[in-house]
């Protein structure tokens, strides 16, 4: 697919007129990646702005044991970078983002579209847009982390990601959200049990959405 039909399919650039397409196209470039490469390590500087085109990301850090802490995933027709200012010309990422599936990224020169279009006001509302789901998603996981029983982590990613927690194994859910195999598969089926979730040949469907995202609502509200 030509470039510029790539930029017109992604929703952050859908404000962008002829020429403002025509400059982006001449500071950006496609690239495929394989399974399992690392864009992205922790606390590295960049100068390129990476938005995932089609294809699912991971972001996570290791601790000091050597253990992996899950962020969040990133699908396609998300930035890949990670945000924190408009001031600098270059970009830190604060963890490691690696791709989970076979990947197309679209990789623009990061000081260029500040001076081209950020600079100048163009597409500051969408990248802040972006800045708020990536804090978001960080608000998740101190939620899932720090608040969260395992009741609530496996209802929680039930009611918002319900796509992904079918698509991995019970055992990589598990890991993601810290907890034993066997602690996940007991809420599963006390979840089915309650009749708040049914599952065919290994797949959840959810049936009771409001008593499903109630579970986890109520301790983000404490």
């Amino acid at each position: 697919m030509p470039i510029e039909n790539i930029i017109r399919s992604l929703n952050f650039f859908s404000s962008l007129n002829e020429e403002q397409i025509d400059k982006l196209i001449s500071i950006c470039s496609i690239r495929n990646y394989k399974n399992e490469y690392v864009l992205h390590y922790e606390k590295s500087k960049t100068d390129r702005l990476l938005f995932l085109v089609d294809g699912l990301a991971k972001a996570y850090k290791i601790d000091k044991h050597g253990n992996e802490t899950f962020l969040y995933h990133i699908y396609a027709d998300r930035i890949v970078s990670e945000l924190s200012t408009f001031e600098d010309d270059y970009l830190i990422s604060y963890s490691n983002i690696i791709l989970i599936e076979d990947s197309k990224i679209l990789s623009i020169e990061y000081p260029k579209f500040k001076e081209h279009f950020l600079d100048n006001g163009v597409l500051c509302t969408e990248l802040a847009k972006e800045i708020i789901i990536q804090s978001k998603q960080l608000q998740d996981l101190v939620d899932r982390e720090f608040i969260f029983d395992s009741v609530s982590k496996v209802a929680m990613m039930l009611a918002t990601d319900i796509g992904m927690f079918n698509k991995l194994k019970r055992y990589d859910v598990s890991a993601m959200l810290h907890m034993q195999p066997a602690t996940l598969s007991r809420v599963l089926n006390r979840l089915k049990r309650d009749g708040i979730i049914d599952i065919f040949h290994g797949e959840v469907k959810v049936l009771q959405r409001v008593q499903l995202e109630k579970i986890y609502k109520e301790l983000e509200d404490e």
